[in-house]
């Protein structure tokens, strides 16, 4: 699907913006350590409930963590949880997801200067809240380059709902044709899809070739293959 020239990206954070694996992996181990309080049983019981593996550092494909809001999130840990009030687990998580280790899947800098040369709008739409998404950008020294941010807790909805790409459309004046969603897992393609947007796949989540392709137009193994690709659309 191509409806001529393209004039936004839109972009989802974590697994596309940051390795998932190499930033996700930490925040996770501390969330447990946390709310385990030293007891290993019930750390291991939260490590599963989470889909995360703590020797190899790894995710299952199922894991909640991969592309849901905090408080999807929380879900999956209260029943575990007896007494903890959901509001203040997922102020907490929020407040640990702000202060988490970035590893940048590619050099974000030269890349979004590039972008940001081509003339092209960008936004960025993460079911992470709003307030440690732009905690993100701003330490990746990108905050200045997006136009639009949006979180789950940003009143837009959250992915695979597309209001969040819709408001993104919305606020630049383009029409969804004209825009690009990027993105690791099947929720941002989906998005996409059904905001009426092409749809770039990536692999620096914990999605394969298999499981992405089906939903999108292109499948690139990191965004730092987005000038060619766009440069290649015609």
């Amino acid at each position: 699907m191509h409806m001529g020239a393209l004039r936004g990206l839109v972009f989802d954070k974590d697994g596309t913006l940051f390795d998932f694996r190499a930033t996700w992996g930490g925040w996770t181990r501390r969330v447990v350590e946390e709310l385990s309080g030293g007891d290993a049983t019930r750390a291991g019981q939260l490590s599963d409930a989470l889909g995360f593996d703590p020797k190899r550092g790894d995710f299952a494909p199922g894991s909640p963590v991969i592309a849901h809001t905090a408080t999807e999130i929380a879900g999956h840990l209260l029943p575990l949880l007896p007494g903890i009030d959901r509001a203040a687990l997922v102020a907490r998580m929020n407040a640990l997801a702000a202060d988490v280790t970035l590893v940048e899947a590619v050099p974000l800098g030269p890349l979004f200067a590039r972008l940001a040369a081509m003339g092209l709008r960008l936004g960025l739409v993460t079911n992470d809240a709003e307030a440690p998404a732009r905690a993100h950008l701003a330490r990746s020294g990108l905050v200045e380059r997006f136009h639009f941010v949006a979180g789950f807790d940003s009143g837009h909805g959250a992915k695979p709902d597309p209001g969040p790409l819709l408001a993104f459309a919305r606020q630049e004046g383009l029409r969804p044709g004209e825009i690009a969603m990027v993105g690791d897992s099947r929720h941002d393609l989906v998005a996409g899809e059904a905001a009426g947007m092409l749809r770039v796949g990536v692999l620096t989540g914990i999605a394969g070739w298999r499981d992405l392709a089906p939903h999108a137009d292109v499948v690139l193994d990191t965004i730092a293959g987005l000038p060619e690709w766009i440069a290649g659309l015609g």
